[in-house]
């Protein structure tokens, strides 16, 4: 009898055989495409939106901001596109419906629309959110963008970077098109910044009534052999354990994050996600890491995606639940510039940073938990009184087939083509 041949995925990335020619020809037409894609959503930021930013017109500054949130809406089609053409997954969404951050029953009646298929079209989650997760592979951010694109909030993302990658051509101009924050890793100068950057974003997506998803991962790197010590150090100089599946979050960035956008956004709400990726046992097994077995170039040019990427949702309230402190004395029209009237962002008292810290640290044991329920059942969901968990499949596929000229911005030059047309 013939012994069946394991599913590549299961098997870490260096015990995989050889890279076939079908992967390697895979995986240039993988690049030539995605490359083709950064290159025009980018080439459409500084020929056709660039002069535009550059005119003395409101109306000229309206359609700037518009084009430049239809430019980053177009790299978050691109990117479940990818998916779709080169690394066919689905989200395996589950909400809380227990603990803290549950949703209620008249919320999860609401929360998934389906087309006449029954195929997942859209997820009626917050417009105004900070997004956060545990993070095990760079793959994390790719697919938490997928899922703000059925959020109906992907012209509106924002995350943080490393200064560095600013100047890279192409990725990091579009990423400074796109209002990125970058920061130098220096907390004493760039803790002002963000602040900063983030009320001008908060202030501006209330004017506007515009969607705003800030994604922001607590652990501030992959868990991997060389961060499982640090975290360990981090836990003995705490007194406490260190956890088992993530690292211990660390919370300054978060909490001055919310202490900027809270005061600025009154609904803002926090969505907290459990992310976990199959492997062998049935999730990455232990003293293993999820580098081992997915990286952005296994998964989109070797063409071994995760079969699933496991989703467990929850929710808060970010003014009512989440201890943040007091910002009642926040100008909301007054961005933090480091005066005396304008600390209360970034001058955080000790009692409440502490207690800020401890409800985070608290939250991340729950993600552990749900971690090490994964490796035992292969879902992050409690079973339910039938047995099962409740849980929803995504196909990451774009809704319509017209949206493939979005991922490229083909529309953006032929709308430009069309007025010029008309002003000449």
């Amino acid at each position: 009898m013939t012994a069946v041949a394991p599913e590549l995925y299961t098997l870490p990335i260096a015990s995989r055989p050889h890279r076939t020619w079908a992967q390697t020809a895979h995986g240039l037409v993988f690049l030539v495409v995605f490359l083709f894609g950064c290159l025009m959503i980018n080439g459409s930021q500084f020929v056709v939106l660039l002069p535009l930013r550059l005119l003395p017109f409101r109306f000229a500054r309206k359609t700037y901001y518009e084009g430049i949130r239809y430019s980053k809406g177009a790299f978050g089609v691109l990117l479940v596109l990818a998916c779709q053409w080169f690394a066919p997954t689905k989200l395996v969404l589950s909400f809380e419906t227990e603990g803290q951050g549950k949703f209620t029953p008249e919320e999860i009646e609401t929360l998934i629309q389906r087309d006449q298929n029954g195929r997942v079209t859209a997820l009626n989650l917050p417009q105004k959110a900070v997004l956060i997760a545990n993070h095990q592979i760079y793959a994390d951010w790719w697919y938490a963008w997928t899922l703000t694109y059925f959020m109906g909030t992907h012209k509106d993302v924002f995350i943080v970077l490393k200064k560095s990658l600013k100047w890279v051509p192409v990725v990091g101009w579009g990423m400074q098109f796109y209002n990125f924050i970058f920061l130098a890793r220096s907390w004493a100068s760039d803790r002002l910044h963000l602040s900063k950057s983030l009320s001008w974003l908060a202030r501006r997506a209330e004017k506007e009534d515009s969607p705003l998803t800030f994604i922001l991962y607590p652990e501030g790197t992959l868990v991997s052999k060389d961060t499982r010590p640090i975290s360990k150090k981090y836990a003995d100089k705490l007194g406490i354990p260190d956890m088992t599946h993530t690292l211990l979050p660390r919370s300054t960035g978060l909490h001055y994050s919310l202490r900027s956008l809270a005061p600025r956004i009154p609904n803002l709400q926090l969505l907290d996600i459990t992310m976990a990726y199959p492997g062998k046992c049935p999730g990455i097994p232990a003293l293993r890491y999820g580098q081992d077995y997915y990286t952005l170039r296994s998964i989109f040019c070797d063409a071994v995606p995760p079969p699933a990427v496991h989703m467990h949702i929850r929710k808060f309230d970010v003014n009512r639940d989440v201890p943040i402190g007091n910002v009642s004395s926040s100008d909301p029209t007054v961005l933090p510039n480091g005066s005396a009237k304008s600390t209360v962002e970034v001058e955080i008292p000790e009692p409440e940073r502490e207690a800020f810290e401890i409800w985070l640290r608290s939250l991340w044991r729950e993600k552990d938990k749900l971690m090490g329920r994964f490796l035992e059942t292969g879902s992050l969901d409690a079973p339910t009184a039938a047995g099962k968990p409740v849980e929803v499949d995504v196909p990451l596929r774009l809704r319509h087939g017209y949206e493939v000229l979005d991922a490229f911005c083909f529309f953006v030059p032929a709308v430009a083509g069309w007025a010029w047309s008309k002003l000449r």
